[in-house]
């Protein structure tokens, strides 16, 4: 009875936690619906993107690719890049599931994204299965239904309306974003490190489309540890 409890608890918890990422990601997808429609691609391979590939940038990026000629296996090579960001966020809490039975762990990882991430790293405390899978599940919904709102009726919604749908993004990045600066004044400082550290990787044009963030990434993360770890010796 306790153990079905704080199942429930869990799952109620995912659902709270999950709903800026729920709310964010529906007109971002409904964006890419549409964009996806205008750029010719069929509803059913549309589809398939957002369920099987599951990222947002790259499905982006993907049509972007597609329109200008580039050949699959480059589209392929140019979204696993920027994809590996997620192996690495992926691995980072596959140590928060010890106890887990492993073969759980690639669907866990599977609805790992930059969002989902942050909300599950801003709550290492509730980190379970019930919570993580609520999060996915709910998250990956949004931008299924998204994406097939978007292509159906997407065309029907007006001009200015669909122009703005993009700018979800951003409000849900400052969702999750703000109240963890209100915590801490450290999660603002690192915030604008990595903004800094990003801008001067793709402003160096040193590195091909992807490798900028994973770099990124890298060193903004090592900048956090210390920044963490020398708050935690104080």
């Amino acid at each position: 009875m306790n153990i079905e409890k704080d199942r429930t608890k869990k799952v109620k918890q995912g659902i709270l936690a999950s709903l800026p990422i729920v709310i964010g990601y529906f007109p971002i997808a409904m964006a890419f619906g549409l964009l996806s429609k205008n750029t010719d691609i069929s509803f059913r391979d549309t589809s398939f993107l957002s369920m099987m590939v599951y990222a947002g940038a790259s499905q982006f990026m993907a049509l972007d690719l597609i329109k200008t000629g580039v050949s699959t296996s480059s589209i392929i090579l140019t979204t696993f890049l920027l994809n590996l960001r997620h192996m690495m966020m992926a691995a980072s809490l596959a140590v928060e599931f010890e106890d887990m039975n492993k073969r759980h762990l690639p669907v866990v990882a599977f609805g790992i994204t930059d969002e989902t991430f942050s909300i599950i790293s801003f709550n290492r405390d509730n980190i379970s299965l019930p919570f993580v899978f609520t999060i996915n599940i709910l998250s990956y919904t949004s931008w299924v239904l998204g994406t097939v709102a978007g292509y159906l009726v997407g065309e029907i919604l007006p001009i200015s309306l669909q122009s703005s749908l993009s700018i979800g993004l951003y409000a849900m990045f400052a969702s999750l974003l703000f109240p963890e600066i209100k915590k801490s004044k450290n999660v603002l400082f690192l915030a604008i490190i990595s903004s800094i550290v990003y801008v001067i990787l793709f402003a160096s044009k040193l590195f091909i489309s992807g490798w900028d963030i994973i770099l990124g990434i890298i060193i903004s993360s090592a900048i956090g540890a210390m920044i963490f770890s020398q708050k935690g010796e104080e």
